[in-house]
């Protein structure tokens, strides 16, 4: 699978670096643990009743979920540096917008949520760049006022308040 525009994930080479590394821990030394776990509960009798064997198998499932994530997340990884400071929106950046009528500034990361998780004291929400809004923005100036249709179809304008690279 080749990136496009439209599936690429923007990452730091920090963040790229940190989620292969989860990556060869949950393929490596995290799977054969689970195997273990499985192993031992299989050899206790009646799976049917036994608690210990399903606990293992289901979180074998969401631990093989997580590889397949960051595999399909790091084979579309665009890795670069932080976004240069220019007011304009792009992945990557921390974003404050205000929705028409309403005073109250919303401010997100546009990006990937596994680059939001970089830094577990920051609670940030994160857009796609893919999403409607996330689409809409990207590209504009701070001080822009764009319009886009939302999921629901209604019409829904924001103005860009600030663009800022994201520093994790």
């Amino acid at each position: 699978m080749t990136a496009t525009s439209d599936n690429v994930a923007w990452l730091t080479q920090d963040a790229y670096n940190r989620l292969q590394e989860e990556l060869e821990h949950l393929m490596g030394p995290a799977r054969a643990e689970i195997a273990k776990r499985i192993d031992a509960a299989r050899s206790e009798g009646d799976l049917s009743e036994n608690g210990g064997y399903h606990a293992a198998k289901e979180e074998q499932g969401k631990q093989e979920a997580r590889i397949h994530q960051l595999q399909q997340l790091l084979q579309r990884a665009q890795v670069g540096e932080a976004q240069a400071e220019n007011g304009v929106v792009a992945a990557g950046m921390i974003v404050e917008i205000k929705f028409a009528g309403d005073d109250e500034i919303e401010r997100f990361l546009l990006g990937s949520r596994e680059l939001a998780s970089l830094d577990e004291s920051v609670q940030l929400d994160v857009y796609s760049p893919q999403s409607p809004l996330g689409a809409a923005i990207s590209g504009q100036k701070a001080g822009s006022t764009v319009s886009y249709e939302a999921p629901n179809g209604r019409e829904v304008t924001v103005e860009i308040v600030s663009a800022k690279p994201y520093t994790p």
